[in-house]
């Protein structure tokens, strides 16, 4: 690979890393304020996909995958949901996790189950990285496992 494609090829997956941040926060968004997708996609198109928000987050989103993430979620929630609480260890309840926490597991669960042509083990590298960013307790350790056990039951290639 040239250093132009590799230089292509890196913008490509921090545009893509900052796309499924901002869905995770979408989601947050959309569960703490009680906004529907539409509008919320709306909102983050004007003031969040294009470079620093007022979050701290940093990078300009692909916009298209941003709004494939969330509407994804959205059209295939109770799906998603059910998948999740199948892998969450006993006495977890999906409802009983921190909104941040779920935000993240349903837009990782989405790629699992309805983006085959991502690699598992890419999917699960990202959202426990994502997960860093969010908290230092052990909520990556627990991301790591609910959504290894998941890809374990859904993908070929885990």
């Amino acid at each position: 690979m040239n250093k132009a494609a590799k230089k292509h090829a890196e913008l490509h997956a921090r545009q893509r890393r900052a796309a499924r941040l901002r869905a995770i926060q979408a989601l947050f968004q959309m569960e703490i304020g009680g906004m529907g997708a539409r509008r919320v996609i709306e909102e983050f198109r004007e003031n969040r996909l294009d470079g620093a928000d007022d979050t701290g987050a940093k990078g300009e989103a692909d916009a298209a995958l941003f709004e494939k993430l969330v509407l994804g979620v959205v059209e295939f929630q109770k799906s998603i949901d059910e998948a999740i609480s199948r892998h969450l260890a006993t006495n977890w309840r999906l409802e009983r996790l921190d909104t941040t926490v779920r935000a993240l597991l349903r837009v990782a669960s989405l790629e699992i189950l309805h983006f085959p042509q991502t690699p598992a083990k890419a999917i699960l590298d990202e959202y426990i990285d994502l997960s860093g960013d969010f908290f230092s307790g052990p909520e990556p350790g627990f991301v790591n496992g609910a959504l290894a056990a998941l890809a374990r039951a859904e993908r070929d290639d885990f």
